[in-house]
């Protein structure tokens, strides 16, 4: 069965000041549970474990943090893919403050490959259904940093190969390039699952996001038959869209979509529109795929859409059409 399930920003942000990543949100665990989703991604910020860019020596009392995300997973037969939102030299989010540059210094590189080996070396002994490594969220744009796709593969190929030098076996995930959503064939051969994103049309998915502004001058959002950078956008649209993320499973990748949603600022019947054509898409193809978030204004818990309808649920409040599309979506081991 493909990997189903959600985000959690439980060590996502860290602000300046000594604060702990929080908690595992066992409640949220025990809801994907028992309503059959099975994976939980973990983005982090490095930032938690190190201080003032000392990249060697991580803090334990943060990584045994990590160690508990990890159990209260296992202990609920849930996967966990553990993600670097912000590694050393990058973050799709506020990358200026970042000392070194991932893909121009080899100090943010050797950093990089050590932390994931430390990581490899931590959980040797745990299975590929219970942990999968995401090595960098959302790859800028090429050109962008001075990455390019040549230096990018190099240090993902390089990531992987330490990995594998201590755990030959781990399950490895890459994100798409430009935010996520860039397939790359180039790494194609690598054995490893490439993760992409569900953003598409952003004049949907990011309507009057405070941090995007190029909904700027956007029309009222409408699907299907938005219009956006060139494409009327539908069902059709979003299926082309994908071609080249086939065309990398057809070389012998395997595809999983590790990140979609759609900002409460989007009317309901708009944004369910989507969801439903996006989810069929992905469907169609055998994908599993990794809602952002859970709970606030990407989730399915709260979010605060306007013309939603919510029922409580293991004292939640959820949004029940929204749940009904991802799990009429998902593939079990009993499909044809």
């Amino acid at each position: 069965m493909p990997h189903y399930g959600f985000n959690f920003q439980w060590m996502f942000w860290k602000d300046k000041g000594d604060q702990l990543p929080k908690s595992a949100d066992l409640r949220a665990l025990d809801f994907m549970a028992e309503m059959g989703f099975n994976f939980a991604r973990i983005p982090t910020s490095y930032w938690f474990w190190v201080d003032a860019f000392n990249y060697y020596n991580p803090k334990e009392a943060v990584l045994s943090v990590i160690d508990g995300y990890l159990a209260a997973c296992q202990q609920r037969g849930l996967h966990m893919s553990l993600n670097l939102h912000r590694a050393p030299g990058y973050c799709i989010n506020g990358n200026a403050l970042e000392k070194h540059n991932l893909w121009l210094d080899r100090a943010a590189q050797d950093a990089f490959v050590w932390t994931w080996e430390m990581f490899a070396r931590r959980y040797a002994g745990v299975s590929n259904a219970d942990l999968s490594f995401d090595l960098v969220n959302e790859p800028p744009a090429v050109g962008q940093y001075g990455m390019t796709r040549t230096n990018h593969a190099a240090l993902i190929r390089r990531a992987v190969a330490a990995i594998r030098a201590i755990h030959p076996e781990r399950d490895i995930v890459i994100d798409g390039l430009d935010g996520g959503h860039l397939a790359m064939p180039e790494l194609a051969d690598l054995g490893v699952i490439h993760s992409g994103r569900g953003y598409q049309p952003q004049n949907i998915s990011h309507y009057l996001a405070e941090w995007w502004d190029e909904w700027e001058g956007q029309p009222f959002p409408v699907y299907p038959n938005t219009q956006f950078k060139g494409k009327r956008w539908d069902r059709q649209t979003l299926y082309d869209f994908y071609q080249p993320w086939r065309d990398v499973e057809a070389a012998g990748a395997r595809i999983h979509m590790g990140e979609f949603g759609c900002y409460n600022k989007t009317p309901n019947d708009v944004a369910l529109r989507w969801f439903a054509d996006l989810l069929s898409v992905w469907q169609a193809c055998g994908w599993g795929y990794g809602l952002w978030e859970f709970a606030g204004p990407f989730g399915i818990v709260e979010h605060g859409r306007e013309g939603a309808k919510y029922e409580l649920l293991h004292g939640y409040q959820v949004d029940r059409e929204l749940l009904d599309l991802l799990l009429a979506h998902r593939i079990s081991e009993e499909s044809p």
